[in-house]
């Protein structure tokens, strides 16, 4: 219970610090303010902002915020991107389209190192990858279309109802994970308790030795499925690079952007069917979870992943949000959880920050210097994390961390978009829905 308490308190104070600083440096920013919002939302028209890489107050308290959120973020699952647009937006002062930028960039930073820390250890429970490639097949390509789907209707859907949908998504999504964390904390006493009165050490959470580094990293490659992931990655890539020289609204647009349907939807139904098979054979165990491969399981999967993409892309974000809640939810432990929503994170960011370097849309030594910090903070938090999970015996401190990030996420983006909306009314400022072709 003291354990649980501190990891409680802990997360509190973190997320009540960072919206503590974002209110104070929202009413300090005078005159700028209506420069600095926080959505990559095309319907509000922002000026270029770049602040020179200088030492300052600022910048070390964007280096500690980036740090600590790319350290929880990625332990998560879910990335930070709630945490960073703000921080760069009101703390730094870039514009609204420089921060998400410069966000993926942190994202996709922090989701590498991670992906090759985790290729490094072993799955906790089975003699099997700790990334599950299955899992990042059915998910991947489904988010990256809901990203380009999302960034879409971004320019069309009004200021107020992207913040109506960040309260909404991000203290549901908070409160399911933590009460799930709860559950699970609670699993784990009993299980601890049982293995001190049969006097035997608890294994099921605590990586093996049996493996030599090499050995476990080549056990966690597999190069089939890595480059069908890429392959997907790239199709979307070259779409989005094309499409951007194309007038919005005509022929070729409209044909580039519903190309990317049958090329995800592709990589899905392959591996949907050969869930489906394998379930009808047998019982699909993954992850130490009994998961049934039935058509209706597998269309909420797709949903999901639509949805989780869509959401990423109209806030700003990024799917992790969803797809590291769903993880958990659909039985899949902590640990793998974690790992595989981190590895199909570093698609999806590497994606946009490859189209944003593409579109100049951030300043290359801020983004150098903010993507070293999440790298490290990447390596370091899952270090910290599992030796602690190791040493406490209680995995469910990756589903507080889940769930503390997006409460934080929660409360900054939903602090600064009310603030925002209400200025947009005393202004008398338009606030209804936008014509797609009109806003391009």
């Amino acid at each position: 219970m003291a354990t649980r308490g501190f990891v409680f308190y802990l997360l509190s104070g973190f997320s009540v610090a960072i919206t503590l600083s974002v209110l104070f440096l929202n009413s300090n920013v005078g005159s700028h303010s209506n420069e600095r919002i926080f959505l990559s939302s095309s319907n509000s028209v922002t000026e270029k902002v770049w602040p020179k890489l200088e030492f300052s107050w600022r910048i070390v308290l964007a280096t500690v915020i980036g740090f600590l959120g790319s350290a929880c973020g990625t332990v998560g699952g879910v990335g930070g991107g709630g945490i960073f647009v703000p921080m760069l937006t009101l703390i730094v002062g870039f514009d609204t389209k420089s921060a998400a930028a410069i966000s993926k960039c942190m994202i996709m930073g922090a989701s590498a190192s991670s992906v090759w820390y985790n290729l490094r250890v072993p799955h906790p429970t089975k003699d099997v990858p700790i990334l599950d490639y299955d899992l990042a097949l059915l998910f991947q390509p489904m988010l990256l279309l809901g990203i380009t789907v999302g960034v879409a209707l971004s320019v069309v859907f009004p200021y107020w109802l992207i913040t109506v949908l960040i309260i909404i998504l991000f203290l549901g999504t908070s409160s399911r994970s933590f009460f799930k964390g709860i559950q699970m904390w609670k699993e784990e006493t009993d299980l601890n308790e049982l293995a001190k009165q049969n006097e035997t050490l608890y294994e099921p959470l605590v990586p093996r030795e049996d493996k030599s580094d090499l050995e476990i990293l080549r056990f966690n490659l597999s190069w089939k499925n890595i480059l069908l992931l890429i392959a997907v990655w790239a199709s979307f890539l070259l779409i989005q690079i094309v499409k951007n020289d194309v007038a919005p609204c005509g022929i070729w647009y409209w044909a580039l952007f519903f190309s990317q349907f049958p090329i995800a939807l592709g990589v899905f139904g392959y591996e949907a069917v050969k869930l489906y098979t394998e379930h009808k054979k047998r019982t699909q165990y993954i992850c130490g979870a009994s998961i049934e491969w039935t058509p209706m399981h597998i269309a909420f999967c797709a949903f999901c992943g639509i949805l989780g993409g869509t959401v990423g892309g109209l806030l700003g974000s990024g799917g992790g949000f969803i797809l590291g809640p769903l993880l958990l939810e659909i039985g899949v432990i902590p640990q793998v959880a974690s790992a595989t929503a981190t590895f199909v994170m570093m698609f999806s960011s590497s994606l946009s920050v490859v189209e944003f370097y593409l579109l100049k849309r951030f300043p290359i030594p801020y983004a150098l210097y903010l993507m070293a910090v999440s790298v490290l903070a990447g390596f370091w938090g899952q270090y910290f994390i599992r030796k602690l999970v190791a040493i406490l015996k209680r995995a469910s401190l990756i589903v507080f961390l889940l769930s503390g990030v997006i409460f934080a996420s929660a409360l900054t983006m939903g602090v600064v978009g009310i603030e925002k909306s209400i200025t947009m009314i005393q202004n008398h400022e338009f606030m209804g829905f936008l014509g797609f072709c009109s806003s391009q």
